[in-house]
């Protein structure tokens, strides 16, 4: 996994250096768009928090864009990224993830609907502006808030 972009401090991690990093647990729900969600899941990772600490993003950069294996993309601001529960997850319920559900790697962010927590991230650039995601720019929400039930653009 690379991190770079505005950083003081560009990372390149492999899988074992990842999961090497202090872990974390978060137990959150997740919501999907499509309207079900999953409650009360068990997830263990790195807290994104670490990620910056490690990183040092530049002043500039507000923003962060993910890429991931299959070329999806999502992008969040920072600010949103840095509550205690969102983290990057190699584990859910006590096993490690697996392909399906984004494993080895997948971002979780339990305050957005799904397609923000990106699966199979490979890069987290750090940026100055926002980028649309591959869903946002199909016309889906950037804010994916599931509490207000914001699904689209307007």
């Amino acid at each position: 996994m690379k991190v770079d972009g505005l950083v003081d401090n560009v990372l390149d991690l492999s899988h074992e250096a990842a999961i090497g990093l202090p872990k974390v647990a978060v137990t959150s729900d997740f919501h999907c768009v499509t309207t079900w969600s999953r409650l009360d899941n068990a997830w263990e990772g790195i807290q994104f928090r670490t990620i910056v600490d490690r990183a040092r993003p530049k002043p500039e950069a507000r923003f962060v864009t993910f890429e991931c294996g299959d070329g999806y993309t999502t992008s969040l601001p920072l600010s949103d990224l840095l509550a205690e529960n969102v983290l990057l997850a190699y584990s859910l319920d006590g096993k490690r993830l697996t392909a399906e559900h984004g494993g080895p790697l997948r971002l979780v962010v339990p305050q957005k609907y799904g397609y923000k927590s990106a699966k199979w991230v490979q890069r987290i650039m750090f940026t100055a502006a926002k980028e649309l995601g591959y869903w946002e720019e199909r016309g889906y929400s950037d804010t994916a808030d599931p509490w207000t039930e914001d699904r689209y653009s307007r």
